[in-house]
């Protein structure tokens, strides 16, 4: 059973994760009439469902088939940020002479540190726990669940009915096709966190946020790394000079980055996992002992049986319409079963749109958030709203703005003047339509823009606000002194100029 939810077994941190995620004694409720709804899924888009109808007095059951809390808790944001921690703290310690403290080269014990994430893991687990939402009124119901008519499903032998149901059956990682891959085995950001044991040399097959996350994190706390993507620069989604500065931080700590290649075949030499490649007409191999696979998602669609139901689906997911409606008036979904954006945060936001509109037809609009994201790399990489490339095609309409962290005092106080901070601003309004925050704080700092993006206040608005100094968020106070002078055109400052004379 924990092999089949990558757990470890005869580890005391991940008996007690499955002891209330995944309770082996559970039994199931006998369902008693319609449920007002029916949640498929329990990762963060469903309990989220769940919690807020049962908090209105609803009458809800969820369906999960393996451990709730779902990717962000077991195998996503949870344990890797966790790592991600221990691996900052061997740079810190490895960087310190730079700041006047000799500490020398830090001893990393690889197994300790998985048992700490795995100890946190367990921890927080008891937030998404089976005995918590039967706390909160919610029935919940372990095992596969499947549609088996328009307003029906079934789980573990029982026909669940309702008046409205949400499907948050999320994601999985998606494999490629490659020659040899299965044979040789390889790790996902599912299996990865079962690791007791530091690989020597780790091949990483994905330049995008889970890739670029474990390979920083897993070199820091001592491997050699070696890093595959088939885009030409790091985060091909994100700006593409944040994608450099991360280039050039991942070059000088020792990751070796193999950009714009295909993967062309796996073999397998003992323990030795050879991964051939070809960029630009020239073939290359990289060789390790383990091979992580982070190449994107995709949609969790088996066993739904979505026929029964009349929900159409396709390789990205469930089709919803701007109110998270499926095509069958009675389901809708939620979280990364049906959206672009992969992440908890969305899935949160989403749920509640769903929810509302579901319960209480609602007529809320899922196009209308504002949402933001960050890949937890060193430094972070932050973004919300309009990317450079959109910007960049709506012409003169839009500015572009950019400051340097190196022009930020906090930043140099604490040797951090990597990375820049940039916004896209509608030309004649002030409105701010997107930014991207690069720096050790971003996922902090983008909040900030964000909450002025969600409440429709103009660029004006960063360079008013008061705040404390020094931190690294006056990157975006800068940012707005930048718009204010980039308004005072030779005109205006020709009339302030003889105005002030005359005021003398």
């Amino acid at each position: 059973m924990k092999k089949a939810l990558h757990l470890l077994d005869g580890d005391a941190h991940d008996a007690a994760l499955a002891a209330r995620v995944h309770p082996q004694e559970w039994k199931n409720p006998t369902p008693e009439g319609r449920y007002n709804l029916v949640v498929l899924g329990a990762g963060t888009a469903g309990l989220v469902a769940a919690a807020g109808a049962a908090g209105l007095g609803a009458r809800v059951a969820i369906i999960e088939r393996r451990l709730m809390g779902g990717d962000c808790l077991n195998y996503g944001c949870v344990p890797s940020k966790a790592l991600i921690r221990s691996a900052r703290v061997a740079a810190t310690v490895r960087e310190s002479r730079a700041y006047g403290v000799e500490a020398g080269e830090p001893k990393v014990d690889f197994e300790k540190v998985m048992e700490r994430v795995r100890s946190l893991r367990a921890g927080i687990a008891q937030h998404d726990s089976a005995e918590r939402f039967k706390g909160l009124g919610v029935d919940v119901h372990l095992g596969e669940g499947r549609f088996v008519a328009p307003d029906a499903v079934e789980v573990a032998g029982q026909r669940l009915t309702f008046s409205r149901a949400i499907i948050a059956t999320g994601g999985k990682p998606a494999v490629p096709s490659i020659p040899g891959l299965e044979e040789a085995g390889y790790l996902t950001n599912e299996t990865v966190f079962t690791l007791t044991s530091l690989p020597a040399r780790l091949v990483v097959l994905g330049a995008g946020p889970i890739g670029c996350e474990l390979a920083q994190a897993l070199r820091r706390l001592g491997a050699r790394v070696a890093l595959i993507g088939k885009e030409e620069r790091l985060l091909p989604r994100e700006d593409p000079e944040a994608g450099a500065v991360l280039t050039q931080r991942f070059e000088s700590e020792g990751i070796t980055l193999h950009l714009g290649a295909q993967v062309t075949r796996v073999e397998t030499h003992g323990e030795v996992k050879r991964v051939h490649f070809e960029r630009g007409g020239a073939v290359g191999v990289v060789e390790g002992e383990a091979l992580l696979i982070s190449t994107g998602r995709s949609p969790e669609l088996e066993s739904l049986n979505l026929e029964a139901a009349g929900v159409r689906a396709g390789p990205h997911g469930v089709e919803v319409d701007d109110r998270l409606c499926t095509s069958n008036p009675r389901v809708y979904a939620a979280g990364d079963i049906c959206s672009r954006f992969k992440f908890t945060h969305a899935a949160d936001a989403l749920a509640r749109v769903a929810l509302q509109n579901a319960l209480f037809l609602g007529r809320k609009k899922a196009s209308a958030l504002v949402i933001p994201w960050c890949t937890y790399t060193d430094p972070e990489v932050a973004h919300v709203g309009l990317s450079a490339q959109e910007a960049a095609a709506r012409g003169d309409e839009v500015v572009t703005l950019t400051v340097p962290m190196s022009s930020v005092d906090r930043a140099i106080l604490e040797s951090e003047t990597e990375g820049f901070g940039r916004i896209h601003v509608e030309a004649k309004s002030g409105k701010l339509l997107g930014g991207t925050i690069v720096g050790s704080h971003a996922g902090e700092n983008i909040g900030e823009l964000t909450l002025a993006m969600t409440q429709g206040l103009t660029v004006g608005s960063l360079s008013s606000t008061v705040l404390p100094y020094p931190t690294q968020g006056e990157v975006l106070k800068k940012l707005g002194d930048a718009w204010n002078r980039r308004r005072l055109t030779p005109r205006a400052k020709n009339f302030l100029t003889r105005f002030l004379t005359w005021r003398r």
